[in-house]
């Protein structure tokens, strides 16, 4: 069985003799390759050279022949910049986007889905470089934002430490926050049709600002957006949510056509899989931080979570969160041997 079949059977929740493993937001500055390549070129222009994101999308997997999936280099925020807003890392950390939304007439301004996919053109000539690398020897996984969590950031100028005015957007205007949202998934339904062309085993949506709406309006602000994409997908293709912070809703997100929920490190994942239908798969989730710690303590953790897990079916191994910068090469090769090696 190769790699990529080991991961669509997961997704698909037939059982193997142990979890396919990736990590999310694979490349990263804890690769000496990775920090190589970036000294010579911008973050943005990495992603928009086909050449330079297939190459820092398959470093990890050189390091770490044991991985089962590729992510696509790239950022969510490619989305708002095809839209026409732009997007920058400021000097002190985190997004800062061009200009902020504060009219109706600033999103209608914003660029159709069929123009912001032709000026995304590059993503889909990266996934096609990597295509032809892998083969089916690995699964492909390309990504993107969620609405709301691309709204965040439109609204909010960047990134923010109180969401404040795309909360007071939801809830005072909701013919302009509308507006936006069915902006941003027209787009990301092109987006993903895009990417499952040109050779995407599978689509994972990151909601990674679900959690800071109030419960009782998840639905309303973020989900049923999310709803709307994967039913206008092609049907079965795999679709895997990751939304942060969200536990109180997963039942909700198994039942959003998604063939695959991403639980964050909070979570007690066994509970979840019992919790959960036996038709959606489940990700996760070892806490990032341990990859700042030490082999052996990766090691017995990651044993710990294989063994909650053992006998079910449709569990991708992954960590909660993506891979920070202060993650140690020894620990990711811990992780790697720990699973790998585990029946």
């Amino acid at each position: 069985m190769t790699s990529r079949d080991r991961f669509l059977s997961a997704l698909a929740c037939q059982p193997l003799d142990r979890p396919p493993l990736w990590v999310m937001r694979q490349a990263g500055r804890y690769l000496p390759e990775y920090r190589a390549l970036k000294a010579q070129s911008s973050f943005v222009h990495m992603v928009q050279t086909p050449a330079l994101a297939a190459e820092v999308t398959l470093q990890p997997l050189r390091r770490f022949p044991g991985l089962d999936a590729a992510i696509l280099f790239s950022d969510i925020l490619v989305i708002p910049e095809a839209l026409g807003q732009p997007y920058a890392f400021r000097d002190t950390g985190g997004i800062e986007m061009a200009y902020r939304l504060e009219t109706l007439s600033q999103i209608e301004s914003l660029s159709d889905a069929d123009t912001a996919v032709a000026r995304l053109a590059y993503v889909g000539d990266t996934l096609a470089l990597l295509k032809k690398n892998l083969g089916d020897t690995k699964a492909l996984l390309g990504f993107g934002g969620s609405p709301w969590t691309l709204a965040t950031y439109m609204v909010e100028g960047g990134s923010s430490d109180d969401f404040e005015r795309i909360k007071l957007l939801f809830y005072t205007d909701r013919v302009m926050f509308d507006a936006l949202l069915e902006k941003l998934t027209t787009a990301l339904i092109a987006y993903f049709k895009m990417q499952i062309a040109a050779g995407a085993d599978a689509i994972q949506i990151f909601d990674s600002w679900g959690g800071i709406i109030a419960g009782p309006d998840y639905e309303a602000a973020s989900l049923q957006w999310i709803r709307r994409i994967v039913a206008a997908l092609p049907a079965d293709f795999p679709i895997i949510l990751y939304a942060k912070g969200t536990a109180p809703h997963l039942t909700d997100q198994a039942f959003s056509g998604v063939r695959a929920i991403s639980v964050d490190w909070t979570n007690d994942l066994a509970i979840v899989r019992r919790t959960l239908p036996d038709n959606v798969a489940v990700q996760g989730n070892l806490d990032p931080v341990l990859m700042q710690t030490t082999p052996v303590i990766v090691s017995r953790e990651a044993t710990r979570l294989l063994e909650s897990m053992r006998g079910t079916a449709g569990h991708i191994f992954n960590l909660g969160h993506g891979i920070t910068p202060q993650a140690k090469i020894e620990c990711m090769q811990a992780l790697v041997d720990t699973v790998t090696t585990w029946r």
